[in-house]
């Protein structure tokens, strides 16, 4: 058996910048890595069997992003074997912070070494991207500025920092949220370099806060905070978050939530781990 963790995200700004005809949207956005990680265990077969052990409620196996991003690896590379896969969620279903796409992603990495393929980086994004718009950055495995539908990444090194991150207890449809006629998506592109991280926001937040009062008012909690350098909601919601330059203000922030309110403390990364782990 072979494990691997697979980090959160979080969106530090994102800027709707415009749409294209196929109807996705143009952002700019800082995509930050976290060490609040789902964990997946892979276990090889000889029978080319692809079988996930423990979905997901409500999600149907074939659906499941791991056996999606499996079974892709598998038929464009004419793999014989199978694998066996064991997931261990911990990141908040669509909260936001990525973590289907980070399991997306990590198995594809998983896998290329498991199965011996040997894929470059290239390659995987292109593959990554058929998944999904947020699977590439947990490819690319850095803190990123990310332009176009979120797949051109540009690496940035981000200071250190820690995060308290509420869990409203909403479900945040992204199609719904992008689909509003509310959302305006005439941002200005900004230019990477120079930019500020802390100048951006979630061109989002007020449609997301609008439709799911809860969010809002998590988001209200959060801006009493003293301390903090960012407050904003990650992608298109539900979970929103604090920055903080110290684990020391980001733990006495923790301490300070209300007891109806889900919340934990991450810390930002700058790599995901499989680039450190050693089979």
């Amino acid at each position: 058996m072979h494990t691997f963790s697979a980090p959160a995200k979080l969106n530090l700004f994102l800027h709707v910048i415009g749409r294209r005809q196929d109807g996705y949207h143009l952002l700019q956005t800082v995509f930050r890595l976290i060490d609040y990680c789902d964990q997946l265990s892979f276990r090889l077969r000889s029978d080319g069997v692809i079988k996930l052990h423990n979905p997901i409620a409500g999600v149907p196996e074939e659906k499941d992003l791991c056996v999606r991003a499996a079974k892709l690896l598998k038929q464009k590379m004419n793999v014989e074997q199978g694998v066996d896969i064991f997931l261990q969620k911990q990141i908040p279903i669509g909260g936001g912070l990525g973590g289907g796409s980070s399991d997306a992603a990590t198995t594809l990495l998983a896998l290329n070494r498991l199965w011996k393929i040997n894929l470059d980086k290239e390659q995987l994004l292109e593959l990554g991207l058929q998944l999904g718009a947020d699977v590439p950055i947990f490819i690319f495995g850095q803190n990123a500025f990310a332009e176009g539908i979120g797949e051109k990444l540009t690496a940035l090194q981000l200071p250190p920092a820690w995060y308290l991150i509420l869990v409203p207890t909403v479900h945040v449809s992204t199609a719904e949220i992008f689909a509003s006629k509310e959302l305006t998506r005439n941002t200005l592109p900004i230019k990477i370099p120079p930019f500020s991280v802390w100048q951006g926001r979630n061109d989002l937040e007020s449609v997301t806060c609008r439709a799911y009062p809860e969010i809002a008012r998590y988001l209200e909690w959060l801006k009493r905070l003293e301390d903090t350098t960012i407050v904003s909601m990650s992608g298109s919601g539900a979970c929103v978050f604090a920055e903080f330059p110290t684990e020391s203000k980001a733990q006495a922030a923790l301490e300070q939530v209300p007891e109806n309110m889900k919340a934990f403390l991450a810390k930002g990364l700058d790599s995901h781990p499989i680039y450190n782990f050693r089979s």
